[in-house]
């Protein structure tokens, strides 16, 4: 199972049964606390109309008198009242009155005068001096038949002259717990999608900056050019830092053997000529042979300086993980720019350079595009015939601008075309001399650099054409 989805299970899990216990435990108390309300206000409505009813209970005109006459009334009324989304349509008080032995002497519902309510415990314990209230269900075995009796004293001059009481079915509060447990019920559930949009959220939040940082991982592990991604704060940027750094050092140490190893092979043959040549000179020979062989020191000397130059560029390019100041450029007038500074090696060789470039401009480092194209140009120059011509071209693709170099020489090899860009690995020009096989790698870096690619390829026409895309500002 995916890490994004254990988590998200997890925190909905940990929620969802905090969750539950909240609302079983606030569910269970909703009746109970209705019904509890509902006694209150029995109580007060009973020890209220006691006071009313007292002066025509001692007179003994209860039951004909005005207090008979509005409950009568009270029961007729229809109160319209809208209680939580529930309609009241009807007055659900009973009350009846009994004397001071618990004798009925008036009731609501009808019951004869006379008849002997002391053994219920509303009318029994309040006849007692005692809190008098009872709960009877008309069925025994439905809960929703129950009714509450509440009963309070009725006095005269602080004597005990009879009892009122006030009744209520459970019924008539029901559907008000039932409304209010929808609620909570509507509720709860709102909250757990809330919870569950949140810890979809979190998951997704730590899952993506996961999956930047294995993205970023496995491109280091193959070697690609890869930038640390956001990863937000916290421990995840203390891990992007840590991966950061540990591939810094790896990469620096694998980076120096390697190029020690390189560096140690390319410099065998060129010191092994200098040496064979500085032995030579130390015996009697002629002065035509004594400058050749001094002649070719001087050269393998340039090799080799030469190939220190190259592997610095290459060290210091391949290092990069970013362009370093941007700027600006128009690639036309840079490519003409390089153009002219091969003018004299152009003419040492008779060659011509055809330059068809659109001005284009484009966002990147001026110094390494004008090393780029100068190794396209050197390429050239180095595997073009004699008087031979060298076209320099640009055009638009796709929103990139295609720059390509094209000599009328031999072409490459095909089994050499998929290693041209790799380090130190070159093709022998007409000429017989070998390259460093760094400049197509240093050219492809830079394109890469710059968001871009760099290829190379036989021409139909003859010849080999090297290009540079790169994407436009």
């Amino acid at each position: 199972m995916r890490l994004g989805v254990r988590v998200l299970l997890a925190f909905f899990l940990i929620v969802a049964l905090a969750a539950y216990l909240l609302l079983s435990t606030f569910l269970q108390e909703v009746k109970p606390g209705v019904k509890q309300g509902m006694e209150v206000a029995l109580v007060d409505t009973a020890n209220l109309l006691a006071e009313l009813a007292a002066p025509e209970l001692r007179a003994g005109t209860l039951a004909e008198g005005r207090f008979a006459e509005a409950v009568g009334a009270y029961r007729e009324r229809n109160p319209q009242a809208r209680i939580f989304g529930v309609a009241k349509r009807r007055s659900e008080f009973r009350v009846y009155v009994t004397d001071e032995r618990g004798r009925v002497v008036f009731d609501s519902d009808g019951t004869p005068p006379g008849t002997d309510y002391s053994r219920w415990n509303d009318v029994q314990r309040t006849l007692q001096g005692a809190y008098g209230a009872r709960t009877t269900r008309t069925d025994p075995a439905d809960e929703t038949t129950s009714t509450m009796h509440v009963a309070a004293p009725v006095l005269w001059e602080g004597r005990l002259i009879g009892t009122l009481t006030v009744a209520a079915p459970s019924a008539s509060v029901i559907p008000y717990a039932q409304a209010s447990r929808r609620k909570v019920m509507r509720a709860g559930l709102i909250l757990l999608g809330a919870c569950l949009l949140v810890g979809a959220g979190i998951s997704w939040s730590l899952t993506r900056a996961i999956g930047r940082l294995r993205v970023y991982a496995r491109e280091v592990a193959e070697g690609r050019r890869a930038t640390m991604p956001p990863v937000g704060g916290g421990e995840l940027a203390d891990l992007g830092a840590a991966l950061e750094t540990m591939r810094s050092k790896l990469e620096d140490r694998a980076y120096v053997e390697r190029y020690l190893a390189t560096l140690t092979h390319e410099m065998k043959s060129p010191l092994a000529a200098i040496r064979g040549a500085a032995e030579l000179l130390d015996e009697d020979m002629p002065e035509a042979d004594r400058r050749r062989f001094a002649a070719h020191i001087r050269e393998q000397e340039a090799r080799l300086r030469q190939l220190l130059d190259r592997m610095l560029d290459q060290a210091a390019i391949e290092q990069r993980q970013t362009l370093q100041d941007p700027q600006l450029l128009d690639l036309g007038s840079l490519a003409r720019r390089v153009a002219e500074s091969k003018a004299v090696g152009l003419a040492r060789r008779g060659l011509e350079l055809r330059i068809d470039l659109p001005e284009v401009r484009l966002r990147g480092e001026a110094f390494l595009l004008e090393q780029a194209v100068s190794n396209l140009l050197d390429n050239a120059m180095a595997f073009s015939p004699e008087g031979g011509t060298i076209r320099l071209e640009g055009r638009m693709e796709d929103g990139r601008c295609r720059l390509s170099v094209r000599d009328e020489g031999p072409g490459v090899p095909a089994f050499a075309l998929p290693r041209v860009f790799e380090p130190f690995y070159s093709v022998a020009a007409p000429s017989g001399r070998k390259g460093t096989g760094l400049g197509l790698s240093f050219v492809k870096e830079v394109a890469t650099l710059h968001g871009g690619a760099a290829g190379l390829e036989n021409h139909p026409g003859g010849g080999a054409e090297a290009w540079l895309s790169l994407p436009l500002a």
